[in-house]
């Protein structure tokens, strides 16, 4: 069965049978008729992929591999915070008039900071540093800028990366870790949406300084199933997963900048249904 689809089920039947809820209690997201939208959590979970072994798309049901990666481009290379920069509509919600979703986001990691070296903002820092410094304890990423956070059309959830590193033994080249921090995670909207995301980055980040992949370490503040998703998530628990696909990145490209979300394709990528009509709390 695919990794992916391991932990997923083990992350969710977890919550299922030990998490807490938060229902009665004063929460901030609604569904759309105005109900508030409680959740069944669990603090503090901690799930590792090896980036080496299998890239972790689940087979459950089906992640949308180019629109992640969209999404993901939108923000650490484009960074931008507008809308019509972005090939989908998941961001819809949050947009003002003008299609801006404040000072969140790609606008962060568009912002240029004072170094030695020069100005550079986050993304181009860390390249810098893993092109320069590879060894360096200080590679990482941060957009949850609280003297912003009054601007921000929502509060960062993927808030922080951290990329760490190694010289394994017998090989030549280097190998790129990292940690996704997150303060909040929608199992069933996200969790998988997100680890697809930032596994490109890692594959695109490792070709971009000539290492190999390692692992993905995502670390959740706040996992939850929302009450409305639990039917959607006990249909889903009752499916075999499915051996994962190969993953395939363009390997022609090597500017960080030069990639599009066509530089990224599955092989053999077998799924089951789509869960349709998922409703999102605001």
């Amino acid at each position: 069965m695919s990794y992916a689809d391991e932990v997923f089920i083990e992350t969710c039947r977890d919550i299922l049978e030990n998490g807490t809820t938060t229902e009665g209690q004063k929460v901030r997201p609604k569904w759309e008729d105005g109900t508030p939208a409680y959740t069944i959590k669990k603090f503090g979970v901690v799930n590792r992929y090896d980036l080496s072994k299998e890239f972790p798309i689940m087979t459950l049901r089906r992640t949308a591999l180019k629109s992640a990666t969209d999404e993901m481009l939108w923000i650490w290379q484009r960074k931008s915070n507008n809308i019509s920069d972005l090939h989908s509509h998941i961001w819809d919600e949050w947009a003002d008039e003008s299609g801006s979703i404040g000072k969140a986001y790609g606008y962060q990691m568009g912002v240029k900071h004072e170094y030695p070296e020069g100005k550079m903002d986050m993304v181009d820092r860390v390249i810098y540093d893993l092109k320069n410094n590879p060894f360096s304890r200080r590679i990482l990423t941060n957009i949850y800028v609280f003297q912003d956070l009054h601007e921000m059309n929502l509060y960062p959830c993927a808030y922080s990366m951290t990329f760490n590193v190694t010289q394994k033994k017998g090989e030549d080249k280097l190998t790129l870790n990292a940690i996704l921090n997150q303060r909040s995670q929608d199992m069933l909207a996200a969790n998988n949406w997100n680890i697809v995301q930032y596994a490109v980055l890692v594959h695109m980040l490792a070709q971009v300084c000539d290492m190999n992949v390692g692992e993905l370490v995502h670390v959740i503040a706040d996992c939850h199933i929302y009450d409305r998703h639990i039917p959607l998530i006990e249909e889903m628990l009752k499916r075999d997963p499915l051996p994962a696909p190969e993953f395939k990145l363009n390997p022609d490209v090597h500017d960080f900048y030069k990639f599009t979300a066509d530089d990224v394709s599955l092989t053999d990528y077998r799924h089951h249904e789509q869960i349709k009509n998922i409703p999102i709390a605001i």
